[in-house]
């Protein structure tokens, strides 16, 4: 359909030009106005629904590699560096009653401090390299849990990272004690994602010994001095 304008004059004509450049404008500004509130919106979305559905997961998932890498430290330093009797030192009198169970404290350190600066750089390489984690696992879609485009999270140490031996002693039997050494670890770390961060704290305890001491173990007879071992490392150090 066409229309046909009736122009009487050359005042007429500047009238009708200024009449459709406010409309043009009108135009442009609905345009990057729907644009605008568009973008809010998905923000919007992504800041209330996305992204803490995405730091939930991470922080599953690098609980897990945290725990894991850690636990194979662990395993490994005190397989190559830890034997209960070079380190538990226990004195019997004449009578083989157990009069003193002390500990090599300064090889407990030295071993505690290796585990820790070999977490912090497996820690450190891992972060580096990320996890990718598919959007369907995200989502919480079993159908899709390992389909869809990955998010790639990040992460790396931060604060400390503390170790510390736990020694409990238990009766195992007539004239026999259960002794029981754990390791603690405990390390904060922060989860990069591509909308935001969270600071979490991972600990985990791997038991390293448990050992039958024949003959009765009196409570004044025990100086470990385990509660003072231990090391506590600044990451980045």
């Amino acid at each position: 359909m066409s229309y046909i304008y009736y122009v009487s004059n050359h005042k007429d004509v500047e009238e009708i030009k200024k009449f459709k450049v406010p409309i043009k404008k009108m135009k442009i500004v609905l345009i990057i106005s729907v644009i605008t509130l568009s973008t809010v919106m998905c923000l919007y979305f992504v800041n209330s629904r996305i992204t803490p559905a995405i730091i939930a997961a991470s922080n599953v998932e690098i609980r897990a590699v945290v725990t894991q890498t850690i636990n194979s430290v662990i395993m490994q330093e005190y397989s190559k560096q830890f034997t209960y009797k070079d380190i538990i030192q226990v004195e019997k009198d004449k009578e083989d009653n157990i009069v003193m169970v002390r500990a090599d404290t300064l090889k407990m350190n030295k071993i505690a401090c290796d585990v820790a600066l070999e977490s912090q750089n497996k820690l450190r390489n891992v972060g580096k390299v990320g996890l990718k984690i598919p959007m369907g696992y995200i989502m919480k879609n079993n159908l899709l849990a390992f389909f869809g485009p990955s998010i790639t999270i990040r992460m790396q140490p931060i604060g400390y990272i503390e170790t510390k031996y736990l020694s409990s002693f238990e009766s195992a039997g007539i004239n026999q004690s259960r002794h029981k050494i754990s390791v603690q670890v405990k390390t904060n770390m922060r989860v990069m994602i591509p909308f935001g961060s969270e600071d979490i704290q991972v600990k985990n305890e791997v038991p390293i010994s448990e050992t039958i001491i024949v003959g009765k173990v009196p409570e004044t007879a025990i100086d470990l001095g385990l509660d003072k071992t231990g090391v506590k490392l600044k990451s980045g150090n």
